[in-house]
């Protein structure tokens, strides 16, 4: 294949994405929130993979919502359908997504490597907003401007101290519910605590 040729395949790509973005977010529009009072923030992320897969998942672990920062367009493909059944919500800079979250009431915890306490080890309010930086450059803000925002971090105990931001995403909502004793076979809360 010549490079003309791929060029003209990858436009096409592109363009196929952009028409199953606006027919979902379309879809998306009528989304009722999740059964679990968590929220995923996705700040400033690379729209080509890991915004759908963390959808996937909010959707299989019954998030809230997920919110959007500086993310205007993302490839809905690995979402497999998901982006249509959880609410998006779209901002342009951290500021309101803050704002927003601050006035319903949510702890806010920002994941960070290496920083804050162990997420396993931290209680997670039922009211608990996570958010996940760039792939590459962490937030887009300064968290020093958010004092009330909280660090974690993901154990992790090989010679790389970091995982995909999808997997990560995945780890913080299973540990959510694991903390509020959610019987995953059932979709019921358990009675008693699981070690």
């Amino acid at each position: 294949m010549g490079l003309r040729q791929l060029r003209r395949k990858l436009q096409q790509q592109r363009i196929a994405a952009r028409k199953r973005f606006r027919r979902q977010r379309n879809a998306n529009r009528l989304a009722a929130p999740g059964a679990h009072r968590f929220i995923i923030v996705l700040d400033s992320l690379k729209p080509a993979f890991n915004v759908g897969k963390i959808f996937r998942s909010a959707d299989a672990f019954g998030a809230r919502e997920v919110h959007l920062v500086g993310i205007d367009f993302f490839d809905p493909a690995p979402s497999m359908g998901s982006f249509k059944w959880v609410p998006a919500r779209f901002h342009e800079h951290f500021a309101s997504v803050h704002q927003d979250l601050a006035s319903r009431d949510y702890t806010l915890f920002a994941l960070q490597p290496e920083k804050g306490p162990p997420l396993n080890a931290h209680p997670l309010p039922r009211r608990s907003a996570f958010i996940f930086g760039h792939e590459e450059y962490g937030l887009s803000f300064d968290p020093a401007d958010y004092p009330d925002i909280q660090p974690l971090t993901i154990p992790q105990f090989g010679q790389v101290q970091s995982l995909n931001v999808s997997n990560a995403a995945a780890v913080v909502m299973w540990e959510f519910l694991r903390q509020h004793h959610l019987d995953v076979a059932s979709r019921e809360p358990a009675a008693s605590i699981h070690p």
